[in-house]
């Protein structure tokens, strides 16, 4: 009889922990190597986690809506296929663990029994904290009170390490007095009849990433108007028989796409990140693109090296990811490394908007719709009045770190790609 503990497999990078969303197997199930065995939730995507041997499933040791630890036990898998009654109870924690939790109740004050850290959150006298959460508690000395007056935005209410920053931010900002004083929402009146919708695990993530920005970056947005006559009589031009030789439809995206990655090549110093007082400038372009899905809700997928793709190779990488984004297939690594991004609100009517940035990025730009328009075209022989296809875009940045001059010439510089889109261009 052999036990094997399987090992929470690493999610991507930054990633520390995942919430268990669903077990796909019960106690006593076979397992096959490399079949899917549990859903989790990331702070960046929803996937599935194959199991590690084949065998069988003997001890779940993360309940669903539990937090696993990234390089932890999540299950027991009995790798000669008979099931064991005498297994360890859930609540049996390691002689490393227990040193751990020993280690933070001296220097930390937090007095936390081991076997707190099985049980829900939900359970009568015990709260819930991840061994991640409690080692920023030790670090940055977080009293037991301040940390139970932390509100948590995890599941079932969990403190996140995000929301211990959070805290730790506003700490440095504020007397004692205040920080340790909970601070009670003002009631909101509802009448009888408003329906009330609970947030989705995705769209509280949204709405916290979304604060954090604004609350991070100082946003500033600039506005141009383009030319793309060229662009729609050339797609319109080649749509059929790009579909029929490559078996892709072929949209705008793949365009767009390919002129802000050469204006990037321009002006590198918008393909960047901010890390305290430094400027991180990328070496890789790495394009976000946000794609609505059916639920509502928004993810950005990530083409890597965009700039190393031609308008066929981008089409396919682009339809692939949004396919594989609407029908929730996407990796962890089809979510990482983006350096810049930008969100395509044209496709919903919208002539133009204000994105917001992703962080840590520095910069995200939005097209508007395309829409025919009279305007003034400039011959030779003299100005005259046509029928044009127009389109807005606009540059939301960072103003800590890009100024108008940067954040101007840029989105002006993609608009000059678009424009001298050749009506003739010939795919290779």
């Amino acid at each position: 009889m052999s036990l094997i503990e399987m090992i929470m497999p690493k999610m991507g990078e930054s990633i520390m922990e995942a919430t268990v969303l669903k077990w796909l197997k019960n106690v006593g199930d076979k397992v096959e190597t490399d079949e899917y065995l549990l859903e989790v939730a990331t702070d960046k995507i929803d996937t599935e986690v194959p199991a590690s041997h084949t065998g069988i499933l003997t001890q779940i040791l993360v309940p669903e809506g539990e937090v696993a630890e990234i390089g932890k036990p999540i299950c027991i898998i009995q790798t000669d296929g008979e099931v064991i009654n005498d297994l360890p109870k859930p609540t049996i924690i390691s002689e490393k663990l227990t040193q751990e939790i020993e280690e933070i109740k001296v220097l930390t004050g937090i007095n936390l029994d081991p076997i707190s850290l099985v049980i829900s959150s939900n359970s009568e006298g015990s709260k819930f904290y991840s061994p991640l959460v409690l080692s920023i508690c030790k670090k940055e000395k977080i009293s037991n009170t301040e940390l139970e007056l932390i509100k948590g935005t995890g599941a079932e209410g969990r403190v996140t390490k995000q929301d211990i920053f959070a805290f730790l931010e506003n700490r440095t900002n504020q007397p004692d007095s205040i920080i340790k004083q909970e601070v009670k929402a003002k009631p909101i009146i509802i009448s009888g009849n408003d329906e009330i919708i609970q947030m989705d695990r995705m769209r509280r993530m949204i709405a916290d990433r979304m604060v954090e920005s604004v609350r991070i970056a100082p946003h500033v947005t600039s506005f141009v108007e383009t030319d793309m006559t060229n662009v729609a009589l050339w797609r319109n031009n080649i749509k059929d028989s790009f579909k029929k030789q490559y078996g892709e439809n072929i949209t705008y995206t793949p365009i767009l796409v390919e002129a802000i990655a050469k204006a990037i090549k321009d002006f590198p110093q918008i393909n960047a990140s901010v890390e305290g007082d430094k400027i991180i400038v990328k070496a890789k372009i790495n394009i976000g693109m946000a794609v609505a899905l059916p639920s509502g809700n928004l993810i950005v997928p990530v083409i890597q090296n965009a700039d190393q793709y031609d308008l066929i190779g981008l089409t396919k990488k682009i339809n692939d990811l949004s396919k594989r984004a609407r029908e929730n297939k996407l990796k962890p690594e089809d979510l990482e490394g983006g350096t810049y991004s930008f969100s395509n609100i044209g496709t919903f009517g919208n002539i133009m908007g204000t994105p917001i940035i992703m962080q840590p990025q520095v910069a995200i730009m939005a097209f508007g719709a395309i829409q025919k328009k009279p305007a003034v075209i400039e011959t030779p022989q003299g100005d005259l009045l046509g029928i044009r296809q127009k389109m807005f875009i606009s540059h939301s940045y960072d103003h800590r770190v890009v100024d108008g001059s940067l954040g101007g010439q840029f989105v002006k510089r993609v608009s000059d790609y678009l424009e001298s889109f050749e009506i003739d261009r010939q795919l290779k």
